[in-house]
């Protein structure tokens, strides 16, 4: 039997076929043999932010147990009362354009005959208002104080050099029968002269007092009832406006009348 030569050729769509296998058989290996393997990914921390804690206002200082002195005598000490001379200005209390009024969170501050009176219903709650003119740097200030209601560690008294509401001193009474002096600056407060008890420090109310203060450059003088209680000397703050101030310390209510202000020069 004889074959022709055209017998032993594969069909077209048989080569077909067969070339398209070996050519994806090829890229296969191709794309295969390129891979190289990737290194796992580390899992990197994630930072976190932590908001730093807000500094917290110290208004009052703690100070240790009040020293007892013994008492003063009735008469002025001559050499520490001040040389004064022309009023710089009085307040009777009867134009509100000049002071912080009004109800507020925990209270009320209002003028009443010749008066500035605060007004505390909250326990733990302090009060206070400025004179918003004139600005002050060396002076002698009286004012006179009448506690109305008052117990116990309750305290009132005068601002002074007060240049924001976080930077003054505080010449505080308490209704114990306290005095004390504090510097306040931007919020933090400090104690130039602790708690003191003294017998010319009339306690509990309704008993006024005449607090006077001589500020002559970094030193203040200090008197209740023309008797001096003690001198400061510090330099932090040199000028700023006067005010008044009460605290309630008790759950009772706190109520202080604030009166015949007078400010002076000071004659060297």
């Amino acid at each position: 039997m004889f074959f022709r030569k055209e017998d032993h050729k594969i069909p077209k769509h048989v080569e077909h076929s067969i070339l398209g296998g070996l050519l994806m058989i090829f890229l296969f290996s191709a794309c295969t043999s390129a891979q190289t393997p990737q290194p796992m990914m580390e899992n990197t921390p994630t930072a976190t932010i932590t908001s730093s804690p807000t500094p917290t206002v110290e208004w009052f200082p703690a100070t240790v147990t009040p020293t007892l002195i013994p008492p003063l005598p009735n008469t002025p000490t001559p050499e520490l009362i001040p040389n004064l001379g022309e009023i710089i200005f009085s307040d009777n209390f009867s134009e509100p354009e000049f002071w912080l009024l009004g109800p507020t969170s925990s209270g009320n501050i209002s003028l009443g005959v010749n008066e500035i009176t605060i007004a505390i219903a909250e326990p733990g709650a302090y009060e206070y208002s400025i004179r918003k003119e004139p600005l002050l740097g060396d002076y002698h200030i009286e004012i006179t104080t009448s506690p109305t209601l008052c117990q116990g560690e309750d305290q009132y008294g005068l601002l002074l050099r007060m240049s924001s509401s976080g930077t003054f001193y505080r010449y505080a009474l308490s209704c114990d029968g306290r005095v004390r002096l504090d510097r306040v600056i931007q919020g933090s407060a400090t104690s130039p002269q602790p708690w003191i008890q003294n017998n010319s420090i009339p306690p509990g109310a309704p008993i006024p007092s005449r607090l006077g203060v001589q500020l002559h450059g970094e030193e203040m003088r200090f008197f209740i009832n023309d008797q001096y209680q003690f001198t400061v000397t510090d330099h932090a703050l040199q000028i700023g406006n006067i005010g008044v101030f009460a605290r309630s310390l008790g759950d009772n209510a706190v109520t202080v009348n604030f009166s015949n202000l007078v400010v002076r020069e000071i004659i060297q």
